[in-house]
């Protein structure tokens, strides 16, 4: 019996360490990643001011897994009809089961221009090249425009703001986005305070404004010219090529087929409530738990049950995250059931789910070491 998990993020990461302790021990548990650590996806901006913090974001996998085999390589293609995956180094992994947690990838939309000359933000090489290019071009004074408003332009747009702050650059932060508001997908109060904390720490909003194409120089929108030094694209999200791009649709049971599961950002989500799901850090923790134990379930059946069983039911997934937190730049903005918190509670927040999560997979000394970063940075 082997059991595929495909990715080693959020989500892969967590359904990995749950099966570890959920499957039996005749079960083969593989986990295939493009990188031999788990990277703390939502702490990444912060390299961009702090290239220290890189090292507190990085979770060995051969320290968070104990009983996994390791796989560091690309995934190239899933066929889940045939119950295999090709790697980038050649080899092909059969499977019983499998979950596909392979996140997602920066979506361009076909805009002229747009993936050529903007700078995505997924990776820490990303980030150290958004460093980089501030120092090159943008640290005496120009624009930075930072294309798409959900958390993560937000998050650097901020960072940026507070690194012009530190150079005593003249540099100009816009921030641009085709909805009508900040974090579209979000409460209007979480909005509402995400945006004053952005215009606070000296970024210009520019909402309802949708990039059509993008020279060397200039972003060229519904609503005039942009001049730039440097753009950064943080406006959407595609599927992972190794799921030809798309994202598919999942219900609340996170199984594109018996034998396959797609979870997190990978897939588009509909809960047990028949509401979609957004691509978010905690929903993707919270959907790798009841994966595993429906994975888990479905193993135990195939080993021990009897044929005139039925198989077990699966746990469907509902979507309940008690809140939301943003950094912008050395301002946070948190959401708690209905109450909104700005300043040092906020930030108190954001501290604490950062170094909650890598203390939940284990890298205790990496918690310690970013919270030391939060609070002496």
């Amino acid at each position: 019996m082997r059991v595929l998990v495909l990715g080693a993020g959020y989500a892969g990461l967590t359904l990995a360490r749950e099966l570890e302790r959920r499957l039996p021990a005749d079960a083969d548990l593989t986990v295939v990643n493009d990188s031999p650590y788990h990277l703390v996806q939502h702490e990444v901006h912060r390299v961009v001011r702090h290239p220290s913090v890189a090292d507190a974001i990085q979770v060995p996998l051969d320290e968070a897994l104990q009983r996994a085999e390791i796989i560091v390589d690309r995934v190239e293609h899933v066929d889940h009809d045939a119950r295999a995956v090709a790697l980038a180094g050649g080899e092909t992994l059969d499977y019983d089961y499998c979950a596909v947690c392979l996140g997602a990838e920066t979506a361009y939309y076909d805009i002229p221009g747009l993936e050529s000359h903007s700078v995505p933000l997924k990776r820490l090489d990303h980030a150290k090249d958004i460093r980089a290019r501030f120092f090159d071009d943008c640290d005496e004074g120009g624009t930075i425009v930072v294309g798409g408003a959900g958390l993560s332009g937000v998050q650097v747009a901020g960072e940026l703001a507070a690194l012009r702050d530190e150079e005593d650059a003249r540099t100009d932060i816009v921030l641009i986005e085709q909805m009508d508001t900040v974090a579209p997908t979000f409460p209007e109060n979480f909005q509402r305070a995400v945006r004053d904390e952005l215009l606070d720490r000296g970024v210009d909003v520019r909402t309802e404004t949708a990039v059509q194409s993008v020279t060397e120089t200039t972003v060229t929108t519904d609503t005039g010219y942009l001049d730039y030094d440097m753009l950064v694209w943080t406006g959407g999200i595609t599927g992972n090529g190794a799921m030809a791009g798309e994202r598919p649709p999942v219900r609340a049971d996170l199984r594109l087929d018996k034998q396959t599961f797609v979870v997190g950002d990978a897939a588009r989500i509909v809960d047990a409530d028949g509401e979609p799901v957004p691509a978010s850090a905690s929903a993707a923790l919270r959907e790798a738990k009841v994966a595993a134990k429906n994975i888990a379930a479905l193993v135990d059946y195939d080993d021990c049950g009897d044929e005139n069983d039925f198989p077990p039911r699966p746990e469907p997934y509902r979507f309940e995250v008690p809140g939301w937190i943003v950094s912008v730049g050395d301002g946070t903005v948190a959401q708690v059931g209905p109450s909104i918190f700005r300043g040092s509670a906020a930030k108190a927040m954001k501290t604490t789910v950062g170094a909650g999560h890598l203390t939940s997979v284990g890298a205790v000394s990496q918690a310690v070491d970013l919270v030391e970063e939060e609070l002496n940075p």
